[in-house]
């Protein structure tokens, strides 16, 4: 439960205290308890924005429109109600149902009605009061997960994980592979999942004649003095709106899709600038005689999110150090099982079916993003493989620094608060695939030692990548007797044999 609406309001505090030892009589599980607590809120979003019920939260407290609800969800909405329900394993309607029962019984509701006042200007703004404070529900992986099945859309829990850890680390992620394979639709179905309006995103085709800046941040007018244009596209729009200080609770997402067909340093200069330094990006001269809404600068704020995709082939350009080096790099892969699962189940792609379902949670995941106070479980681990590769990354000018080492650390604490379970060892593998590999390239004579030593620090003690080179048989990589970091030793393997075959290597493969 969010700190901030314990503290802002304890006449809701006092209704969760009642509904949690209600529901803690029938269930043992503390986390069973808590988690319904959260759920209620995802109900009361679903009401509101169905018209069920008013943005007072007055359902939890009031008898009569508690029935008045209960009655229109067995009746004209009982369908959707129960295909919610079937879709979502019973949160939707189960701590619902117990809830009604519970207050249907009680005689003397006092601590559940709401306070009656003919002062309109007080109604409006105890109802508002509720709606800002009751709104957060903490950001859940596991629920997109579930969420996104109703679009039949279908991605593996690990790649789901490393792509919303690597948003809140830093928020640039370059979504990487093989074309086709689910890039550009995991950031479309995550922004129209968590965004509440269309205007807090903007997905935007690269143009490969983009030379300079102004397809994103446009120009001021040569020909009319004190007017700016503003690119069709409305990545201006979206900085300035994000910029808002009624905003910034808000995500705001910017998508480039296909980013490297043209070269990225000579339209993104500003925007690689800006996200290190954190200064503002200048647009125009102020003038007095200015007309336009345009401001002369503006900044990029931490609730302003950039996805980036890439494909590889003949008509596009590689990524330089210096773009890899600002964002967490994802590859996309399709293994067999899941090309099999696909085809024997193939439907047709429904996006709509999720647009807004976690816009509750928009923002606690801006608050995640923002928080820089968290802190990793435990660094000894971490801090060992990472001076061990930046040894041998050294040896061919691939090394890191300082920035991609505390991006590692904050990459590791934020795993560590969306997912408590995941091993270190886990998080170092992620961040190695992500942060450390990707600007490994280059000849044979340049990478041949490099990379078996570091394939050998992705295996467990007296293992050599020349003996899983050399072997038939497939490799398992699942053997964690023999593998430490699987996801980037599989990605080592492949680059070696590229080695082998071509006589040069990079991360990017078409």
């Amino acid at each position: 439960m969010p700190k901030k609406i314990i503290e802002k309001d304890a006449d809701i505090l006092k209704i969760i205290d009642n509904y949690k030892t209600f529901l803690s009589k029938r269930h043992k599980n503390i986390s069973t308890t808590n988690a319904y607590v959260n759920w209620m809120y995802e109900v009361q979003k679903w009401l509101i924005d169905n018209k069920l019920c008013n943005k007072s939260y007055s359902i939890w407290k009031d008898k009569e429109i508690i029935d008045e609800v209960n009655k229109k969800l067995n009746n004209e909405f009982y369908g959707i109600w129960t295909e919610l329900n079937k879709n979502n394993h019973g949160w939707y309607s189960a701590p619902w149902n117990c809830w009604v029962e519970y207050n249907s019984k009680i005689e003397k509701l006092e601590d559940f009605k709401i306070e009656k006042t003919n002062d309109v200007i007080t109604k409006k703004a105890s109802e508002e009061k509720h709606q800002n404070n009751l709104t957060i529900i903490p950001f859940s992986i596991n629920k997109f997960s579930k969420d996104i099945n109703r679009s039949n859309l279908r991605f593996s829990e690990i790649l789901v994980k490393r792509f919303f850890s690597s948003l809140c680390t830093k928020p640039f992620v370059i979504l990487t592979g093989l074309s086709g394979s689910g890039k550009t639709k995991l950031a479309q179905i995550f922004v129209k999942w968590i965004c509440k309006e269309k205007d807090q995103y903007c997905i935007v085709p690269v143009g490969a004649d983009w030379t300079n800046r102004e397809p994103l941040l446009g120009y001021p007018n040569a020909l009319e003095p004190g007017k700016y244009v503003m690119p069709d596209n409305e990545v201006l729009k979206l900085i300035i709106k994000a910029a808002k200080e009624e905003n910034q609770n808000k995500p705001y997402f910017l998508i480039l899709d296909e980013m490297n067909l043209s070269h990225v340093e000579r339209y993104f200069a500003d925007f690689l600038s800006a996200m290190e330094s954190g200064e503002d990006i200048p647009l125009h001269a102020e003038l007095d005689n200015w007309e336009d809404d345009v401001p002369p600068k503006i900044k990029l704020h931490p609730n302003l999110f950039i996805i980036g995709t890439v494909n590889i082939d003949e008509t596009t350009y590689m990524f330089s150090p210096k773009v890899l080096d600002r964002a967490n790099v994802i590859e996309f892969r399709v293994t067999e099982e899941e090309m099999v699962q696909f085809l024997n189940n193939i439907q047709m792609l429904d996006l709509e079916n999720i647009r807004g379902i976690g816009a509750g949670m928009a923002e606690s995941f801006v608050q995640l993003a923002k928080n820089r106070e968290l802190k990793p479980v435990e660094t000894k681990e971490l801090n060992t493989s990472l001076t061990e590769f930046f040894k041998e990354l050294k040896k061919t000018g691939a090394e890191f620094g300082y920035r991609s080492a505390s991006e590692i650390h904050r990459f590791a604490a934020v795993v560590n608060h969306l997912d408590p379970e995941r091993c270190m060892t886990d998080i170092i593998d992620w961040a190695i695939m992500q942060k450390l590999l990707p600007k490994v390239h280059g000849s044979k004579r340049k990478l041949d030692s490099v990379l078996k030593t570091i394939g050998n620090l992705c295996l467990q003690d007296g293992q050599k990548l020349e003996d899983f080179i050399t072997q038939r048989a497939e490799i398992n990589f699942s053997d964690t007797a023999k593998i430490k970091y699987p996801v980037s030793f599989e990605k080592i393997i492949r680059m070696y044999n590229n080695l082998l075959a071509n006589g040069f290597t990079s991360y990017a493969e078409a």
